[in-house]
């Protein structure tokens, strides 16, 4: 009996310590998607917006790829072209046209994440699928996919 009641109370530690860790990270998890959609709305969407291609440049990681379709035309530029189009077109904001970014979803797994997003500007409406890895310490994209669902 006292074996019995030893077991039942090591049994009850452990699956008590592993409520802990799923607790803590379900809170980690949501501190990481909190992070990854303050640098989505105040980096990404304020850069594009603005055409701040400092700030912009900000949340993609060296070296990131960008791929998609626009206007059923096939789209691929290095972050670095990518960042020197918006550079040397006119800002939404300046422009007087209406911008709208929304994120739709995020996903985290350990030190990646997946956001879905919605960008409307000019006469577009792309879906964006930002792929982010966590790199001491900070949330950037190193990949991302667009297509226009414009009309």
């Amino acid at each position: 009996m006292k074996k019995f009641a030893i077991l039942i109370a090591l049994m009850f530690c452990v699956t008590s310590g592993l409520k802990a860790q799923n607790n803590i990270k379900m809170e980690n998890q949501q501190e990481d998607v909190l992070a990854i959609t303050d640098a989505v709305e105040n980096c990404y969407f304020k850069g594009i917006y603005e055409g701040d291609v400092i700030l912009l440049g900000s949340i993609f990681n060296p070296g990131t790829l960008v791929y998609g379709d626009v206007k059923g035309q096939p789209y691929f530029k290095t972050v670095d072209l990518y960042l020197e189009g918006v550079k040397n077109r006119q800002s939404p904001k300046d422009s007087g046209k209406p911008f709208k970014g929304e994120i739709l979803n995020i996903k985290v797994v350990n030190s990646i994440a997946v956001a879905e997003i919605n960008v409307k500007m000019y006469d577009f409406n792309y879906r964006d699928f930002l792929s982010f890895h966590k790199i001491n310490g900070k949330w950037l994209i190193v990949n991302k996919m667009l297509t226009d669902l414009s009309k």
